[in-house]
């Protein structure tokens, strides 16, 4: 539980730094030690949209609401997501 805090805090440090893939590393070794902790995968979505990886969010996203059906910023978040999938998807049409 010690070394799940220390990793998240290191995380959420990254987060402040603007620097989302090392936060995104910082949360995945996180959820090696607890797959329940639902802020994690919250921060981890974060991460992946500001890294333009909408996918990636709306799945962590997707895991939260699974385990916390009514986590607000799981369905703000996934909604983020899903935005900027149409986005990309208006994109692609337009090549």
């Amino acid at each position: 539980m010690e070394n799940f805090k220390r990793l998240k805090n290191e995380g959420n440090e990254f987060v402040k730094l603007g620097e989302y893939e090392e936060a995104v590393n910082k949360y995945s070794e996180c959820m090696e030690l607890n797959t329940e902790e639902c802020t994690v995968y919250t921060n981890r979505a974060l991460c992946y949209l500001k890294l333009y990886k909408y996918e990636e969010a709306k799945q962590d996203c997707d895991h939260v609401l699974q385990i916390e059906d009514s986590n607000i910023k799981a369905f703000y978040r996934r909604a983020l997501a899903y935005k900027g999938l149409q986005v990309r998807k208006k994109n692609m049409a337009g090549i």
